[in-house]
């Protein structure tokens, strides 16, 4: 056991120092067409320091964790801060907050853990099963576990204590007839395993019909359209193009389509966009950021109103913001500013109603990714399937949607948001750093150019 007192008192140089211990074991299985490919199991452990000296950072990481390794990096990182801070060119002002001590658990109704990897295995063949048929000509399923004890330590006096689980899975299957070849994908995920256990049949089904769906589908007209959004693409939307761009380290850099629009409009009075690490079991929630901040509640734009950006304690020091709990990591990576829950909040309609008096138009559903310049404030993406909406009814199924555009274009063109609320289930990508988030919100219709 590790002399947590003995570490504090370590932590005592600079004008700031931190340490970050991760314990882990993860599992993972992967089926391709029938057959079991991998079962794997893995143990990590590791520990990252950072140190403060001035406006010079330090930072060190080893996979060896013990008192004397410890006491070394932090030594190392403190010279290393010292020399930084020779070359140093902006002022380094981390924003002020307080100690906290805590040891809390997030894992769920069942640990992944503690399932049994037949269990597991068996799951993933009945996935596999229920995603054939005869025009599906390829099946793979991915399924991954991860348990990680995460210690948190700082010189200000904060000791957190954290057990983490979580688990997600993969389901994708190929259609093909007369030599036309249809993609269906889904996952699911979270802390607990019921997630996985609840879900993965209804997704599986919901996979493969959707690839069984685009054979007979149609060539999406091109141009400008009234369109619908569901959830999948609405969420999609809304973190590459809105919560990248209010991710506070890209705006210092330049690099955001929102820079000095703070109290400014941005888009309609129905948008209004919420990054939210506190959600009830989303994939994306935390309760500690990597920088021992509290995870919460942030509304980045209000009824089209930009009311903040997102903040690590660096970047909220040096534009003197408050503190929005997004300094986070993988792994032992330095804390970067990244977005947890970032979904459009729900409104009033459901979704008839807006069907009904959208009358003309395309709706649109899921997501194959695509690009953003936050910069420029230019967007593409790709929607998985399409529906052309006729006298206010969904009738051909259409492939081949591209979405694209001007960020504040689109959001000054929303006029309707459902009120439905959901979330997807993934990772994002920032700097070679992946973490869990979650995205989407209700459906939302604007005005876009299909391509």
């Amino acid at each position: 056991m590790l002399n947590l007192e003995k570490i504090e008192k370590l932590l005592e140089v600079g004008d700031y120092a931190d340490i970050r211990i991760n314990i882990g074991e993860s599992n993972s299985i992967t089926l391709k067409d029938g057959k079991i490919e991998e079962i794997s199991s893995g143990f990590g452990n590791g520990v990252a320091v950072r140190v403060l000296y001035k406006n010079g950072w330090g930072f060190i990481t080893s996979n060896i964790v013990n008192e004397e390794e410890i006491e070394k990096l932090i030594d190392k990182a403190y010279k290393m801060a010292k020399i930084s801070n020779e070359y140093s060119e902006k002022e380094v002002v981390l924003k002020d907050y307080k100690a906290i001590v805590d040891n809390y658990k997030m894992i769920g109704k069942i640990n992944p853990v503690n399932v049994d990897i037949e269990e597991k295995k068996e799951i993933v063949i009945d996935t596999y099963k229920n995603m054939l048929n005869e025009k599906i000509k390829s099946v793979s399923v991915s399924y991954s576990d991860v348990f990680g004890k995460k210690i948190f330590l700082n010189s200000e006096g904060s000791r957190i204590e954290g057990d983490i689980t979580r688990c997600i899975m993969y389901m994708n299957c190929v259609a093909k007839e007369n030599g036309n070849l249809q993609f269906g994908a889904e996952r699911t995920g979270g802390f607990g395993f019921e997630k996985i256990k609840d879900e993965y049949l209804n997704l599986a089904l919901e996979a493969k019909n959707r690839a069984l769906r685009l054979l007979k589908a149609k060539p999406c007209p091109k141009g400008k359209f009234k369109v619908i959004l569901d959830p999948e693409l609405a969420g999609v939307f809304i973190h590459e193009a809105v919560g990248h761009a209010a991710e506070a380290d890209l705006v210092l850099q330049n690099d955001s389509v929102f820079k000095d629009k703070l109290n400014k409009e941005v888009g309609s009075e129905y948008v209004t966009v919420i990054d939210d690490a506190t959600v009830d079991e989303a994939f994306g929630s935390y309760k500690y950021d990597d920088e021992g901040v509290k995870g919460m509640r942030t509304v980045i734009i209000e009824n089209g109103i930009l009311k903040t950006y997102l903040h690590s304690r660096e970047t909220a020091g040096r534009m003197d913001a408050e503190l929005t709990g997004n300094g986070r990591a993988e792994g032992l990576s330095k804390p970067i500013v990244r977005m947890s829950n970032t979904f459009i909040k729900p409104g009033d309609w459901n979704f008839e109603e807006l069907l009904e008096d959208t009358k003309e138009g395309i709706f649109l559903r899921g997501s194959r990714g695509g690009q953003v310049d936050t910069g420029k404030g230019l967007f593409q993406f790709s929607a998985v399937e399409a529906y052309l909406i006729e006298n206010g009814e969904l009738t051909q199924v259409l492939k081949d949607a591209g979405l694209s555009g001007e960020i504040l274009d689109i959001l000054f063109k929303v006029d309707a948001v459902t009120d439905d609320f959901k979330l997807s289930v993934g990772y994002c990508g920032k700097y070679g750093q992946s973490v869990p988030v979650g995205d989407g919100g209700g459906c939302v219709r604007t005005i876009a150019t299909i391509s």
